[in-house]
């Protein structure tokens, strides 16, 4: 029987999950590509830790040289995460003549090109369809099963850790401190959450999806990015009270001429398919000239549905190795000589709805000089609520729910009105999108 012979950098949780998902169903994955998948060699700085698969001593090595310059393997799997020496490791790989596969949305958001640009020169695959929303096939969609449509937009909830942290605070009304902190208990968030809570994992991954979806480099440090750190349980009431739940999305969006791109807070329709994607679960939204919407939900996490993910990228590339091919599909969607630059908007540029929380002095006239501004930069207000009486000299919560203007107003107004002197505190604005 024909062998594919794969070699693993890391094995940490995904690589934990690919080790069990190869070991447990690998006679399915015999049965439906016609040869075998084998692990032959795991490199990894800590080898002794149980991860709950077992691996021969002869399998596990500390040294990743012995993977990338091992002459059986024909597939190398890349999980240690981050930038380098991650790209080192896939680059000698692929110089090696080896493919490639990587759940690295970090390394592909910075140095994407550089690795794709290297496989096809080699005429060599790269898979990364675990790199965004796990087990949901969002790269093979975009690749192949959109292949013929113009993409209009992207909108994703594409981190499970802050979409849990929001479930949470929605559905028990707690704050957003306690809620981070269960999500860490149950392994949701790590002990340093700062990529996830502050929107650039997710930011990571929109460019991933923005390199396919229109052929163009994306300027990773140009995209505008927002977490969910200043959400309170005072938005999350007030969005519930107007018809929205807030979820953290990532936003891209081309109109034919530039490209608007951005993570942050967004509040959308209760009515939504999105708005009830909850827990850890991830969804992505793509609209097209052809099949409008269509909506990808699972789950975006964890050792066994990112392994999946890792493991059907394996058995793709071992199909093109069984059939003689090398490159079947470009890397990045378009054909190299066909990626132009496209130009990015500043948010400045965007227009959208605001939802605008002050903390202001109940004071008479208060209401009244804060539309006044809003007025003044061409800002219409559709609804509000207003909070009672606080303690003297103590601010109470005003929510305005604005129509649509343009940011570059919004924030002049804004930056007017956190002027007052009987505003308390920094005000906090959530864009809605529909």
């Amino acid at each position: 029987m024909k062998m594919i012979k794969v070699g693993m950098i890391g094995f940490g949780t995904i690589g934990a999950g690919v080790a069990k998902i190869l070991a447990g169903n690998g006679e399915i994955i015999r049965q439906r590509l016609g040869a075998g998948v084998e692990l032959v060699k795991v490199a990894d700085l800590d080898i002794t830790t149980d991860r709950g698969v077992k691996l021969s001593h002869d399998v596990l090595t500390t040294s990743a040289d012995e993977v990338i310059n091992h002459p059986d393997i024909d597939v190398v799997i890349e999980l240690i995460g981050g930038y380098e020496p991650a790209r080192k490791f896939l680059l000698q790989a692929i110089d090696q003549g080896k493919h490639v596969v990587t759940a690295n949305k970090a390394l592909l958001a910075k140095h994407g090109d550089e690795i794709f640009l290297a496989a096809s020169e080699k005429g060599l695959s790269i898979g990364f369809e675990a790199s965004i929303g796990g087990a949901i096939p969002i790269i093979r969609s975009i690749r192949e099963a959109f292949v013929a449509n113009r993409i209009q937009s992207i909108e994703g909830i594409v981190n499970g850790t802050a979409n849990y942290i929001l479930s949470k605070m929605s559905d028990e009304n707690c704050d957003f401190d306690i809620a981070l902190k269960e999500a860490q208990e149950k392994g949701f968030a790590e002990a340093d959450p700062t990529f996830d809570i502050e929107g650039i994992d997710s930011a990571h991954k929109i460019a991933v999806l923005t390199r396919l979806a229109y052929g163009t480099p994306v300027p990773f440090d140009d995209i505008t990015v927002t977490g969910i750190s200043g959400i309170n349980s005072e938005d999350i009431e007030c969005a519930r009270e107007f018809g929205y739940r807030i979820k953290l999305l990532a936003i891209s969006k081309y109109d034919g001429q530039a490209i608007d791109i951005r993570v942050h807070p967004a509040m959308i329709p209760i009515v939504h398919p999105m708005a009830n994607v909850n827990g850890a679960l991830n969804a992505i939204r793509i609209c097209d000239d052809m099949m409008k919407e269509n909506i990808l939900i699972g789950h975006g996490a964890g050792a066994l549905p990112t392994g999946s993910a890792v493991v059907g990228d394996v058995v793709e590339i071992a199909r093109n190795i069984l059939s003689g091919v090398g490159e079947r599909l470009p890397a990045g969607s378009f054909q190299g000589k066909e990626v132009n630059k496209t130009p990015f908007k500043n948010i400045s540029e965007i227009e959208s709805e605001y939802f605008l929380r002050f903390s202001v002095l109940d004071n008479p006239g208060v209401l009244s000089k804060i539309s006044g501004i809003l007025g003044k930069h061409s800002i219409s207000i559709e609804s509000m609520i207003q909070r009672g009486r606080g303690d003297r000299g103590k601010g109470v919560p005003l929510v305005m729910m604005c129509h649509k203007s343009s940011e570059k107003n919004i924030q002049s107004a804004l930056k007017e009105i956190e002027a007052l002197d009987v505003v308390c505190e920094k005000s906090n604005l959530i864009r809605v999108e529909r």
